[in-house]
């Protein structure tokens, strides 16, 4: 039972970050029609803000170490220990929610450039078009990430006060031994938070009902005097803040690298599809779902069993529920 629940948590917590992502696709390939291959690099930039605020608090200076007599030993230490003690070690420790901040209006201000700048000139060009050019960019913007940090994965701490694990054996009653990461868990609430801020967006303002209602007739919503495109293109900017912010939570479970948003961007595609392209329910659903079955294929009795199925569930889920659902699980007919 124990370990049961403990791949359950960890397939819900891999799939709020497909779920995240794809939720982010799904909104795009709704709304403008477009296939965005750069989506990935749009989670990849999210993680490397937050290592970007991690070492812009933690810029040190050389100072003297009293511990040491017998000669003159220096160390570095943060600015921010220096000016402000352990105020200061309290801001440093919180630099991944600082980065939530930080991150919101850069990544708004990312997927508005990117689209108006980019996407908009692929509207109406074919699906291989457009997959062709945001590959493209995302392979550029790797490169550029890869130029400036290097290409070894770079820790980023969780909050100390989150950084060990909490005893969830022991609240539901079951053995004492299980124990599961608090930032996991977190991760796991922040998801569903942001699933269901997205959702509420779009079912229950004004702005969020005339963009699903463009969703299904642009030229009906044009008609009405609406500038649809617009929205359109708002809807791109926080689509672009969702993958951000989720890579920004996802720094402290995986240290990122450059080519973290390609890693995520496949599966997430997947996903995309399982749920059906330009369902947003769809796309929530089979990225919990897909992670689930990921969780569930790694472990080591089913590994023995048959040796690399972790690493080829998903796309044998997928082909299984497209032979029967060509559409996705949720998918127009």
């Amino acid at each position: 039972m124990d370990t049961i629940l403990l791949q359950l948590l960890n397939g819900l917590d891999k799939g709020g970050a497909y779920a995240l992502i794809a939720l982010g696709l799904t909104l795009v390939f709704g709304t403008l029609g477009v296939v965005n291959f750069a989506h990935g690099a749009l989670f990849m930039l999210g993680a490397f803000i937050a290592v970007s605020v991690q070492k812009l608090l933690t810029i040190s200076a050389k100072v003297r170490d009293e511990s040491i007599t017998f000669f003159e030993a220096y160390k570095e230490t943060p600015y921010l220990e220096l000016w402000w003690g352990d105020t200061g070690t309290m801001i440093i420790d919180m630099a991944v929610p600082i980065s939530i901040i930080v991150a919101i209006p850069i990544m708004l201000l990312i997927g508005l450039i990117m689209e108006r700048g980019l996407i908009r000139h692929f509207y109406k060009r074919d699906h291989a078009d457009q997959i062709l050019v945001t590959f493209g960019l995302a392979i550029v913007l790797q490169e550029i990430v890869k130029a400036l940090y290097g290409a070894n994965p770079i820790p980023t701490p969780a909050p100390d006060i989150v950084s060990g694990s909490a005893q969830i054996g022991t609240f539901l009653g079951l053995s004492e031994n299980l124990v599961y990461p608090w930032w996991r868990l977190i991760y796991l609430g922040f998801s569903l938070s942001i699933i269901a801020a997205v959702f509420a967006f779009l079912h229950m303002t004004t702005f969020g009902m005339v963009v699903r209602a463009g969703m299904h007739n642009r030229e009906m919503v044009g008609l009405l005097g609406i500038n649809i495109e617009k929205r359109f293109t708002i809807i791109f900017g926080l689509a672009a803040v969702v993958a951000g912010l989720a890579g920004v939570m996802y720094t402290p479970i995986l240290p990122p690298d450059y080519h973290i948003g390609m890693d995520f961007l496949v599966l997430s595609f997947v996903v995309v599809v399982v749920g059906g392209m330009g369902s947003l329910g769809g796309a929530v659903a089979a990225g919990f779902l897909l992670g689930i079955l990921q969780s569930f294929a790694s472990m080591n009795e089913i590994k023995s069993l048959i040796p690399g199925i972790d690493q080829i569930i998903i796309y044998l889920v997928a082909v299984v529920i497209l032979l029967v659902r060509p559409r996705g699980l949720m998918g127009k007919d």
